[in-house]
């Protein structure tokens, strides 16, 4: 096994990906009729995002799984308006999607401190409401996590991704020669001599019919959501699910692998993608690979052996195709490399994108101010009466 020392991989166990909670904003405070005094409103329920936070940890430390927030201060003689109750924040891991009771989105929390305001608290005791408070707003939610990481490997079971993280982040995921021996996401960090960090998912095996929710279906899918790019992880020898299924090449795991994305959602296949040929070291692999090289180059030439399902509306465009063995580690450093260049020409291309609309917004600006006709009070002012 080669050592990487320049890599780690932080391990997180007991993965949990989503939770469902009840939620109640607090009720109003009571008014004062007499003197026309209004209660305090009810304190809000947040879902707040918060960094090195984790699903199972909020699970473990609020076990009955109830938000409820404080209750509006109640009007009196010293103080006619009544404070507000205490808000209740829930803290959540960056990458949380809140959706109601009917599956109805909510908002996404992407970053840390985003905050979306889920059980509103009820008014204080009013004249319009007969100086009687109203009750906190109740709202059973879900938090669905979808990864962020830079990139997510993708594979069908037993392609060798958990041995390729064991080689280059000296991790020790569970290892066997039978499916889905990663049965929830990994989240690792590659990291560089020049302490640069590039996050990575590593993310259950896909099967075919995973789109319609076969196997881990949807469950894996939407993990990649949110990652910058996808690294393509397939055997070199093909893969056979079990010996009831069909024998499928390389090409043809890159195919169906294309196509599960897909119908799953399309916009995954716009995501930049990179190919890792596993599995190098066994015999006759450079032929195997030479071969599947050719079929990439020319990949309209070889769909015709497929089923109009199984063909793809779109081929994926791979930045780098690199053949590597995770258990002798060749090409393991040219890998890291390709997956660094690639994440740093796509932050370049957004930057670019950025300035540009940037540009763009100005000289909008610049065209709507010099059209629009000058004020009368507008003072203009001559060569003349500058000199």
């Amino acid at each position: 096994m080669v050592r990487c020392s320049c890599v780690l991989f932080r391990k997180y166990g007991n993965f949990i990906d989503n939770l469902r909670l009840f939620t109640k904003g607090g009720p109003g405070g009571m008014g004062y009729p007499r003197l026309g005094g209004e209660g305090g409103k009810g304190g809000d329920v947040w879902v707040v995002a918060r960094n090195r936070m984790t699903l199972k940890q909020l699970k473990d430390k609020y076990p009955q799984k109830r938000f409820v927030a404080g209750v509006g201060a109640n009007s009196r003689v010293s103080a006619l308006k009544g404070s507000k109750g205490e808000d209740c924040e829930i803290p959540v891991p960056v990458g949380i999607s809140v959706t109601d009771e009917n599956g109805k989105i909510i908002g996404e929390l992407n970053k840390e401190n985003d905050r979306i305001l889920v059980a509103e608290g009820g008014l204080g005791g009013k004249l319009l409401t007969n100086f009687l408070p109203l009750k906190g707003q109740r709202r059973i939610i879900h938090l669905d996590l979808k990864v962020i990481a830079d990139v997510g490997l993708v594979g069908f079971p037993n392609a060798g991704k958990s041995s390729l993280l064991s080689c280059v982040s000296h991790a020790k995921p569970a290892i066997a020669d039978y499916a889905f021996t990663t049965l929830k996401p990994e989240l690792g960090k590659i990291m560089y001599r020049d302490f640069k960090q590039i996050s990575v998912a590593d993310l259950p095996g896909l099967i075919e019919g995973a789109h319609m929710n076969k196997g881990m279906g949807h469950k894996f899918l939407k993990h990649i959501e949110r990652t910058r790019q996808l690294l393509f992880v397939v055997d070199i020898s093909g893969f056979q699910l079990s010996s009831h299924t069909q024998y499928r090449t390389a090409f043809e795991t890159i195919i169906l692998l294309t196509k599960e994305l897909e119908l799953y959602k399309e916009e995954l296949q716009t995501k930049p993608a990179l190919l890792a040929v596993n599995k190098m070291d066994l015999p006759g692999a450079q032929d195997k690979f030479h071969e599947l090289m050719n079929q990439l180059q020319n990949p309209k030439d070889f769909l015709h052996l497929f089923g109009k399902n199984m063909t793809p509306e779109r081929t994926v465009e791979f930045q780098h195709i690199i053949p590597i063995s995770a258990v002798t580690g060749e090409g393991i450093e040219e890998l890291k490399n390709c997956i660094r260049k690639s994440l740093d020409e796509q932050a370049n291309q957004e930057n670019d994108a950025h300035h540009k609309k940037q540009l763009l917004n100005l000289w909008i600006s610049d065209t709507v101010s010099s059209s629009e006709p000058p004020s009368k009070h507008a003072v203009t002012t001559s060569k003349m009466d500058i000199i």
